[in-house]
């Protein structure tokens, strides 16, 4: 018997907030009517997104009605803003992924390309509890606000991507819509100064062409950018892309490609294990991130744009969302032991 369907709970409804660009409502009406038939749920109640708003809006109207779980069809721009509303209610929430990356249904095992067994982990899955990023930004003329993310915070070619890949690209060309962005930084190979601080330490300096925030560590097109993040251990994971021209370059693209083989090779994780430590790509692990700008930065959460800013500072709240999926605990491979080398 799942979570959701404990018998002194008495008749319980699901949520949808879907974003309905994505979101193929012909296909998953039917699904989700026979789920809630199935366990003998009340209707299912539909709640949309809207073009100017990512969900936060639908999410804030589902949870009046205190669904017993709120499923989210869209991307991870959506599961953010709607992880932004539903972090510490205690209501969980079912990913239905149809965006280009997907990556936090990536990160917990749930099932990709596969509506009905999405819909099903909604009704029946158990609820594990993952970590929840929050973003503090600070802008030029000093204006603050705070947003928070489930998958990465990024400054540089992470944000650039964000801010200059278009919808349609994304959506005809899935992944391969980043190539161009990532040709254009990696050729112009531009380094930004920045002062940070881990967990209130001392105060460094440093430039870098992209900072990463992680709280997954797969990045789009499958790529392991952070072996040592694990989405429910209460830590974030920084990492640093320092490249010195376009050999560097060459560095951080050869090591990320061999910790995504790692993943799938015992001879490639023992060979990354006796792998010196990389200057070009630095990793650090903490509770708390901060970092000041000498010019406004490009940030992003989740890939969507936030803007320009000169401060920020990142902090993780544990175990804040909870997410229907798998019941497996998540627990670092021998390749993520290796992790985080210091800046």
């Amino acid at each position: 018997m799942s979570t959701h369907d404990h018998p002194a709970a008495g008749r319980r409804h699901a949520a949808v907030v879907y974003n309905p660009v994505k979101t193929p409502l012909e296909g998953l009406r039917p699904v989700v009517a026979e789920c809630e038939a199935e366990h003998g749920w009340e209707q299912t109640r539909w709640y949309e997104t809207r073009s100017d708003d990512a969900g936060r809006a639908a999410a804030e109207h589902a949870l009046v009605a205190a669904p017993a779980v709120v499923m989210v069809a869209g991307g991870d721009g959506t599961v953010r803003a709607v992880a932004e509303v539903m972090q510490g209610t205690g209501i969980p929430v079912a990913l239905v992924p149809l965006g280009t990356g997907n990556l936090l249904a990536r990160d917990v095992g749930a099932p990709l390309n596969d509506i009905a067994a999405c819909v099903s982990v909604a009704f029946s899955g158990e609820d594990r509890s993952v970590d929840v990023g929050v973003a503090e930004l600070e802008d030029e003329s000093g204006a603050r606000r705070s947003h928070t993310f489930m998958v990465m915070a990024g400054m540089g070619l992470d944000a650039e991507m964000a801010e200059s890949t278009s919808t349609v690209a994304k959506k005809h060309l899935g992944w391969f819509a980043y190539v161009t962005p990532i040709a254009r930084s990696v050729i112009s190979n531009k380094l930004f100064h920045l002062d940070y601080r881990i967990d209130g330490g001392r105060v460094r300096s440093t430039r870098a062409h992209t900072v990463i925030v992680g709280n997954c560590g797969t990045l789009t097109g499958n790529m392991l950018l952070i072996p040592a993040a694990v989405i429910d251990d209460g830590l974030l994971d920084v990492v640093m892309m320092r490249p010195t021209g376009r050999f560097g370059w060459a560095r951080i693209g050869t090591r990320l490609t061999l910790q995504g083989l790692a993943r799938r090779s015992l001879l490639s994780r023992r060979f990354l294990q006796q792998a010196p430590d990389l200057h070009a790509l630095a990793y650090v692990q903490g509770h708390r991130f901060e970092a000041r700008f000498d010019a406004p930065h490009l940030i992003e959460l989740d890939g969507d744009s936030f803007g320009h800013i000169t401060r920020v500072r990142v902090s993780v709240r544990p175990g804040a969302l909870q997410v229907s999926g798998q019941t497996r605990s998540v627990e670092k491979s021998s390749m993520a032991q290796q992790w985080p080398s210091r800046p």
